[in-house]
């Protein structure tokens, strides 16, 4: 299969490598990291073994050509960006992959691409970027799979197309239900690493006050996503997180690292377009939405968009 990776971040490179691997032709867009992987290749430090890809790395996506599938990893941050870069790979029968982050995401898609060839990939996966052509990959890697008609048999074939390259993989007959339930885990994690202080999981989910925060943040995401018509065991999902985050080595979550560096952070897509999703419905989710204004007003202040006056009393 010729497979196109929009979007070559840690996540874009980790899952487009392992298909590589297996024998796909999978081709490359790159910024950052293009002139490294073309001189020395992809290297992937895996906690399942480390792995090294002569990869097809290119600037430009006129010059992939059109694919079989297009898998798009960009930031929420960049979606805006998505159909230009995606537009030259598409032929005829080409399926698009949104592997990203937030709620709302499938839906610019169909708008630009229309609903048949529409997917959605939920990655729980601890992930970071090292030095360019450098991936580390820290812990877990499966994907839940959802299609946005959810056409079973669909989400059944992308599935396997993962599988067969050794990755965890689920199938998730109800998109919108699986995304909901990946914020249960992005809303209080991501979101309280920058909050808290630039703190990884493991302070949050060891300290008495941190947990509880992340627990009230997590059971409004649920109730939000029931009055979606959604059917998420909330207490079943929420010793899921919380037991697989105990598990997980002291992690930075991809919206720290963007923090950190100064980067946008995918405030939008991970707690505003879920805010007004429950305020369209009437469900109040004032955990989230206090979260939602901190981490804005952080992220602005931390870009220099805005700037704390200097006083004396």
């Amino acid at each position: 299969m010729r497979i196109a990776v929009i979007g070559s971040g840690s996540v874009g490179c980790y899952y487009g490598a392992k298909l590589a691997q297996c024998g796909h032709d999978v081709r490359f867009l790159m910024r950052r990291d293009l002139e490294a992987v073309r001189r020395s290749g992809l290297t992937i430090k895996s906690c399942d073994g480390d792995f090294q890809l002569k990869a097809a790395a290119f600037g430009d996506p006129g010059e992939i050509g059109q694919v079989d599938l297009v898998i798009c990893a960009l930031k929420a941050t960049a979606i805006d960006d998505a159909e230009r870069l995606i537009r030259p790979c598409l032929g005829q029968h080409t399926r698009v992959l949104a592997l990203m982050n937030g709620l709302g995401i499938e839906d610019r898609f169909v708008e630009w691409f229309g609903p048949e060839r529409v997917f959605g990939g939920m990655a729980f996966v601890c992930i970071n970027r090292g030095e360019p052509g450098v991936v580390h990959h820290l812990a877990y890697g499966r994907v839940a799979f959802g299609h946005y008609l959810d056409d079973l048999k669909q989400v059944e074939e992308m599935a396997k197309l993962f599988a067969d390259a050794g990755i965890e993989t689920m199938v998730r007959p109800s998109l919108r239900q699986a995304r909901w339930e990946k914020l249960m885990w992005n809303i209080p994690f991501s979101t309280l690493t920058v909050t808290a202080g630039g703190v990884t999981t493991h302070e949050i989910i060891n300290d008495p006050g941190l947990k509880q925060m992340a627990w009230a943040l997590m059971q409004e995401t649920g109730q939000a996503g029931n009055a979606h018509g959604c059917a998420i065991d909330i207490a079943v999902m929420t010793r899921k997180m919380m037991s697989n985050t105990l598990t997980m080595p002291p992690y930075r979550p991809s919206m720290l690292i963007d923090y950190q560096n100064k980067q946008p952070l995918e405030v939008e897509a991970i707690l505003g377009e879920p805010v007004r999703q429950a305020a369209a419905v009437g469900v109040p989710v004032p955990t989230i939405e206090a979260q939602y204004r901190l981490t804005s007003f952080l992220d602005r202040l931390n870009r220099g968009e805005i700037s704390v006056s200097q006083s004396r009393w």
